[in-house]
């Protein structure tokens, strides 16, 4: 009667459990998230407990499978120690990028759906994870930054509070009447649908130069998400009544 190689029974072993490991996992992941969604959980949270479930799944289903190769975990935890000193340098910005993680998810600096900027680059959070932070800027280009990062440069979240300033930079010629044209201006943007009442919409003179007065028209939103486009259309409105007062 023929015996069955051991070998083969070990190499099916550790196929079930690398295979059992990734249906526990992912089932993990959907379960968090689909009860995320359903108790109305922040998306960000949800997002790094399955960072912490996936590589809390990898290192248990790891030591599983050395486990049942026979390998000694104990002796292979002090050669860790050992070489520690040498493994912390090679992974101290993973270990950075983990800490910084913490640190926004514990201060809320943003969170998923924000729109941040930094060095230049700005765009929609649209993953939180515990080593990076991916973002989607307005032209759809994904850019992942290192959430070290975060703790070494100026970085700006522009939706951080419910309310934004919607600024306009405008030229008005000296030929123009300087209190009619700001009080057209100042009517026009109370009249946008998004304008807030309180504070007013109000123009702001800043300096003359030699080809008109500077001026700033601030207009206050509630809805910051929004924010260029509206200055978009704010600067399509004011161009009309700057040419009709200049005409």
């Amino acid at each position: 009667m023929a015996t069955t190689d051991p070998l083969y029974l070990d190499i099916v072993k550790i196929i079930l459990i690398l295979v059992a490991s990734f249906i526990i996992i992912r089932g993990a992941i959907y379960i968090v998230k689909k009860t995320g969604e359903r108790l109305n959980i922040e998306v960000t949270l949800i997002q790094v407990l399955n960072e912490i479930i996936k590589y809390t799944g990898i290192a248990l289903t790891l030591t599983i499978v050395l486990k049942e190769l026979g390998l000694d975990i104990t002796a292979i935890v002090l050669s860790l120690g050992i070489v520690g000193i040498a493994v912390g340098f090679a992974a101290r910005d993973t270990i950075a990028n983990f800490i910084s993680g913490m640190f926004i998810l514990g201060d809320k600096s943003f969170k998923v759906g924000d729109i941040i900027e930094m060095s230049g680059q700005s765009g929609k959070v649209i993953k939180m994870g515990l080593r990076v932070t991916t973002i989607i800027t307005p032209d759809n280009k994904v850019i992942t930054i290192p959430n070290s990062s975060f703790s070494k440069n100026v970085y700006i979240n522009y939706t951080s509070e419910d309310t934004r300033r919607v600024g306009l930079e405008i030229n008005i010629p000296y030929n123009n009447e300087l209190e009619e044209t700001i009080s057209s201006m100042e009517k026009l943007a109370s009249k946008c649908h998004w304008a807030m009442a309180k504070p007013k919409p109000k123009v702001i003179i800043r300096e003359m130069t030699d080809t008109g007065i500077q001026a700033t028209l601030n207009v206050w939103t509630s809805d910051p998400w929004m924010v260029a486009e509206y200055r978009s259309q704010l600067a399509k409105a004011v161009k009309e009544v700057l040419v009709d007062e200049n005409a």
